[in-house]
């Protein structure tokens, strides 16, 4: 179950991280630059809550440094697609399919030799 909590955590880190990066320019368009910048920032600060307790606990059930970022670039095309789809109204294109295969690839690269569980 602990190998669970740092992609559970990662996937919320990065609807956070998504909306600080891109949601701006749907919902403050209008607004100054200076007040999208800080709203960015107060959402990025919760990407952050969930992102340092999930690699932290990833390195300590035993992903390696490689495994959690490829972990976490796979994650954030997920969620990326689902909210340029579902949240900004992109059309969907295969583009997001070849991009989603290519990370599948770097997965089965990284993880093909398993988790490492560390004695601590």
């Amino acid at each position: 179950m602990d190998k669970l909590y740092t992609p559970l955590l990662l996937i919320g880190s990065n609807l956070f991280m998504t909306y600080a990066w891109y949601g701006h320019l749907k919902d403050q368009k209008t607004s100054m630059l200076w007040l999208a910048i800080l709203i960015s920032w107060g959402v990025a600060f919760f990407e952050y809550c969930l992102q340092v307790p999930a690699n932290r606990i990833g390195m300590k059930v035993g992903y390696s440094l490689g495994q959690l970022k490829v972990m976490q670039e796979v994650i954030t095309m997920a969620v990326f697609a689902a909210f340029a789809i579902l949240y900004m109204k992109v059309p969907l294109k295969l583009d997001y399919l070849w991009a989603g295969l290519c990370l599948v690839a770097a997965a089965f690269f990284m993880f093909r030799g398993g988790i490492n569980p560390v004695n601590s």
